[in-house]
């Protein structure tokens, strides 16, 4: 058995949204996306290879590994096996700092990791383009979490998906945004994103206007970012998760990602706007509401967001690095 290898990679928080593909199997989004990748939601993992495993063995938070997560896992290690010409199995151990299956990201942290981690315990050198590409691989949103800082994924054109990959725009010391999390829900969502995105791609009659709305989003953003310029990029992030989750309640039969607490924090979230507290709501394909904010109203987001019946925890984030590897 080789030496382990362990990977840190952290979530990521799309503030224009990825949610649809146009291609499936190799996880091509049908339009470009814009995030945010936040300490400290983190996910370690520690890759071995064993010659003597029939099969990849995945352990998740210390039990067991669910089949269609091993089986992820599997599809993803295969990948690099076949480019490394090397056919041992390995042995997977992964761990979140936060809620898994929830609507936080938890697959882009986990799968950014496990693509490091694989490339590195089987020889396989990739520039930081390939290294998103084949994370991609294993989570669409997990291009995004290879890269630290603001982030750009970039939808491509080439039908092997080698243009589709995502790039740091800006790095975690050179604009300081703040994100608050809120934990409206701590269990697994009921519906997961791939089924989700295909449902709405293929039923909702909205999902047509939602691509037009991404890719003006996207430039729009691009340009937000490089005025540094919060008010207009909140302003961006907060209509494209309102439009994302309107062509998903508009699907047949529709999707309600959010609960109750989702509803009570976007208009907490502009009755904080209104008092002076700038801060911009958006969510991901699931319950949990987050506020962009300045650094300096932080705090007062924070309270509010704690004192909200249904809210069960807050963590503060902030701009963190890429994968990386850890001693």
């Amino acid at each position: 058995m080789t030496t382990a290898i362990r990977v840190r990679a952290l979530a990521n928080l799309a503030l224009v949204k990825y949610f649809g593909k146009r291609d499936a199997r190799l996880n091509l989004p049908a339009g470009p996306s814009l995030s945010l990748t936040l300490e400290p939601l983190e996910t370690v993992s520690e890759l071995s290879l064993d010659a003597s495993l029939d099969a990849d063995e995945v352990w998740l938070a210390d039990a067991p590994a669910s089949p269609s997560f091993t089986e992820r896992v599997t599809k993803l290690l295969d990948i690099v096996r076949q480019a490394a010409g090397d056919g041992r199995r390995a042995r997977l151990k992964t761990r979140n700092s936060f809620p898994t299956a929830a609507g936080l990201a938890s697959s882009a942290s986990g799968m950014a990791a496990l693509a490091l981690a694989a490339c590195k315990a089987y020889g396989l050198e990739l520039s930081s383009d390939e290294l998103s590409a084949l994370a991609r691989r294993g989570s669409g949103s997990a291009a995004r979490s290879v890269c630290g800082g603001i982030v750009a994924w970039y939808e491509g054109v080439e039908e092997d998906g080698r243009d589709s990959i995502a790039r740091t725009l800006l790095e975690p010391g050179q604009w300081d945004l703040r994100v608050v999390v809120g934990l409206a829900a701590s269990g697994p969502k009921e519906i997961g994103s791939t089924v989700a995105m295909e449902r709405t791609r293929t039923t909702s009659p909205y999902y047509g206007a939602w691509l037009r709305a991404v890719h003006q989003d996207f430039e729009d953003a691009l340009a937000a970012v490089g005025n540094k310029d919060f008010t207009a990029l909140g302003e961006i992030a907060e209509r494209s998760a309102l439009s994302m989750h309107a062509a998903a309640l508009a699907a047949r039969p529709g999707i309600a990602f959010w609960n109750a607490a989702t509803v009570s924090a976007l208009h907490l979230c502009r009755s904080l706007r209104k008092s002076g507290v700038e801060a911009y709501f958006t969510c991901d394909a699931g319950p949990q509401p987050k506020f962009l904010v300045r650094p300096e109203h932080q705090p007062q987001a924070c309270q509010a967001l704690r004192e909200l019946p249904g809210i069960e925890g807050v963590i503060e984030c902030h701009l963190g690095k890429g994968a990386l590897l850890l001693p």
